[in-house]
């Protein structure tokens, strides 16, 4: 039996049921299984490397599931389709570049996305090429929270505001606050070096418009 952490469940709870799914980056394939097991008709399974790819075998053969398809594969450049893609446990910017090679890209195609680090920047991405955000979810595991989102190219760009980049969906007043007493102290480091006094009051201000979205959401 095969028990998520909350980070994954998160994902898993974002893919949609009886759809071709692909985890890109899939590890032991823990969650691949888990979604073969629950929703998906079908799962690719990928990884560059071939520890993991080897790992992902083990786990699809305990778990006896006969719908996870192991492929090794640079992100997305050795797979040809995907209802679901599901990128978990990457920075931002790798993501970003995983999905800029998408050869299957269409209007309903979702993506499931989990970045380590630079989560910033990848909504900042998302919006500037064309995608939407949907929904994002927030998860805690080991004393760290983590953001999962889920988009789709709608082909329409735009720029958003730092703010939004930060912030994303996100409706977890908890989160948001983490978020704003981050930019706070930030602001605090600035300020007790000299180095630049007019970016600390400008991340200060972000902090306060992050906090009075997080009491909105509360």
């Amino acid at each position: 039996m095969i028990t998520l952490d909350n980070r994954l469940q998160a994902a898993a709870e974002l893919c949609r049921s009886g759809k071709i799914a692909a985890d890109v980056g899939c590890d032991h394939a823990q969650l691949a299984c888990r979604l073969a097991m629950d929703k998906s008709a079908l799962v690719i399974a990928s990884d560059v490397r071939d520890g993991p790819l080897e790992a992902a075998r083990r786990t699809v053969s305990e778990c006896g599931v006969t719908n996870v398809k192991t492929v090794k594969s640079d992100g997305l450049a050795e797979i040809d389709f995907a209802d679901d893609v599901i990128i978990c446990g990457m920075g931002g910017e790798l993501i970003a570049k995983i999905i800029s090679g998408c050869r299957f890209l269409n209007s309903d195609t979702r993506f499931i996305l989990q970045p380590m680090t630079r989560a910033e920047y990848l909504r900042k991405w998302l919006y500037n090429n064309g995608f939407e955000l949907l929904e994002e979810r927030t998860a805690y595991d080991g004393g760290r929270g983590y953001t999962v989102m889920l988009a789709a190219y709608t082909g329409v760009s735009r720029e958003i505001d730092t703010v939004e980049a930060l912030t994303g969906k996100i409706t977890d007043c908890n989160f948001l606050r983490n978020i704003a007493e981050k930019l706070s102290k930030n602001a605090d480091g600035m300020e007790k070096s000299h180095s630049n006094s007019e970016q600390a009051e400008v991340l200060r201000e972000m902090s306060r418009e992050i906090l009075k979205k997080a009491n909105n959401v509360e």
